[in-house]
């Protein structure tokens, strides 16, 4: 056989794949979304609670500002981080809501938070550095690392801690290979918020630390409940503004996920090199997104609180209706718009067909095929055994699918003792 390739089908000689491909695995989350979709497409009846995706409209002001960028004829390249009143409606952004000063060149706006995420890391590792990951974490972090060449550290955030990382635990992950610590608040899956207080015990260990960068997603930021308040990294301690990236979007809080626009506030130095790498890859975002995203940053913003309202009525009413389910608990997430469910009292059982459960994986499996009731399990963000209800969907919809995990749960088999 010649080097390099390698025989498929029919004996045919094909190229070989990447070789760093073994290094990770597909997004879960996509391939439950996906065949969650197709089951609905083949007429089954399927409550799909996967997606992290608001059921709501994206606001006037954002679709209006894009309608008359249409007519402007604004649809030619535009520069690769974004338009320079993009750039300045995020500086007002963050200035506005986190007390924070950010010049243009401190700036880039991105198809998306998820590739502003990445080239972010790209610009900050190389192969075998190591980058902290409290788990559970969302579940590209880690895909991104190892694509990069880089090792994930993952640190275990308890439940009894509130899915939090303890500034003791920070400080005993951090190493001489330690190049960037990865913190998301509200987090995905579980909701966790830090606190001022809880951001500053942080945010002390890692003054300690000047070769380590901070990469601080942002994007669940207007979506915390009760009492809980919003702080970022570099607004409760700006010494760590020069080697911080500070990374949100429109998509959640906007209802914008199609529009494809993150965007990032970091030194200079940080931001010249994502922007070099722009260059030769990906080039700009949408013209049309771009404006859209203006007009949704700088129009009213009274929706955000609202529809954070109508999040928490759903969590209040998820975790009401799952804590009632035997073998199953869920603590009330200060943020977000997901439930993460504790199920380690339905490992061990089996279904009436005898099948065994023996993971979170197993137990996803069964409510889709046994109940039609899609969710994602706790493996796909390195926490187990949970897994994670999207609050996404309209009330009926979120209750419809608690009444089928609760009636699926109740047809399996309690293990003798």
């Amino acid at each position: 056989m010649r080097a390099g390739t390698k025989t498929i089908d029919q004996g045919v000689l094909m190229p070989e794949l990447s070789k760093r491909l073994g290094d990770y695995e597909a997004s879960l989350i996509a391939e439950l979304f996906a065949q969650a979709l197709d089951l609905i497409e083949q007429g089954k009846d399927i409550v799909n609670l996967t997606t992290g995706e608001p059921d709501f409209a994206t606001p006037d002001s954002a679709c209006n500002a894009a309608i008359e960028a249409i007519h402007r004829g604004d649809t030619k390249y535009t520069n690769i981080d974004g338009t320079p009143s993009l750039k300045d409606a995020v500086r007002r952004k963050f200035k506005r809501d986190n007390n924070i000063d950010y010049s243009r060149l401190e700036i880039i706006a991105h198809s998306g938070a998820k590739p502003v995420i990445y080239q972010g890391l790209q610009a900050m590792i190389d192969p075998g550095d190591e980058v902290v990951v409290p788990t559970p974490c969302f579940a590209s972090y880690p895909g991104m690392v190892a694509m990069l060449g880089g090792s994930p550290v993952y640190v275990a955030c308890e439940e009894s801690a509130g899915f939090k990382l303890s500034g003791k635990q920070l400080a005993s992950a951090i190493t001489p290979q330690t190049k960037v610590v990865i913190l998301n608040s509200p987090n995905n899956p579980s909701g966790a918020t830090y606190s001022r207080q809880e951001l500053r015990a942080l945010t002390d260990v890692l003054l300690d630390h000047p070769q380590v960068w901070i990469l601080a997603d942002d994007i669940y930021e207007h979506l915390t409940f009760d009492d809980a308040e919003f702080a970022t990294v570099v607004e409760v301690e700006p010494r760590l503004k020069n080697r911080t990236l500070t990374v949100n979007g429109v998509s959640k809080a906007y209802a914008m996920t199609g529009w494809r626009i993150g965007y990032a506030g970091g030194p200079e130095r940080l931001m010249n090199a994502i922007r070099k790498i722009i260059s030769q890859t990906i080039s700009n975002p949408s013209s049309i997104a771009q404006a859209a995203a203006v007009g949704a940053l700088d129009g009213p913003q009274d929706s955000l609180a609202e529809r954070c309202d109508i999040y928490q009525q759903r969590r209040d009413v998820v975790v009401e209706r799952i804590n009632a389910v035997p073998g199953l608990s869920c603590n009330k997430p200060e943020g977000a718009f997901y439930a993460f469910v504790n199920c380690a009292d339905l490992i061990g059982r089996r279904t009436a067909d005898g099948d065994l459960i023996e993971t979170d994986l197993d137990l996803a499996g069964y409510f889709l095929n046994h109940s039609g009731v899609a969710v994602v399990p706790g493996s796909a963000f390195l926490a187990s055994p949970y897994f994670r209800i999207s609050l996404a969907s309209p009330i009926d919809t979120v209750v419809e699918g608690c009444r089928r995990i609760g009636q699926a749960v109740s047809m399996l088999e309690v293990p003798l003792k």
